[in-house]
């Protein structure tokens, strides 16, 4: 799992083992280590109807309708969007990069750009 924070938007990208965990566990969560304190970022599946995130603690935590989930592992949709107050939220699966990288990308979605 990815997160990428730009402004007032919030974006969680998700691998095929993430999903596969979220499916499964309904809550998948990581963390970044800084001197002195951590950065917790979670997912939890939830019964609602819109995706939602808060931020307590030391802790963001994005809320994924179970519905949204259910379409993520069982078809070829992409992703959702949302926004809670003034933050835009985006959870998406993470596809394989197009330009050479250095980041192990085996546990990506292929790119749909690329043509075999």
């Amino acid at each position: 799992m990815k997160i990428r924070i730009k402004g007032n938007s919030l974006r969680y990208r998700l691998t095929k083992s993430d999903i596969a965990q979220l499916g499964n566990d309904g809550f998948l969560e990581d963390r970044t280590e800084f001197t002195g304190k951590t950065l917790n970022y979670a997912i939890m599946i939830t019964d609602d109807d819109n995706l939602t995130s808060d931020f307590t603690g030391d802790k963001i935590r994005l809320n994924l309708p179970r519905k949204m989930i259910e379409e993520l592992i069982n078809t070829e949709k992409v992703g959702f969007m949302d926004q809670t107050g003034p933050v835009s939220l985006l959870v998406e699966k993470d596809f394989t990069c197009l330009d050479n990288t250095e980041e192990d990308q085996g546990d990506n979605f292929p790119n749909p750009l690329l043509t075999c």
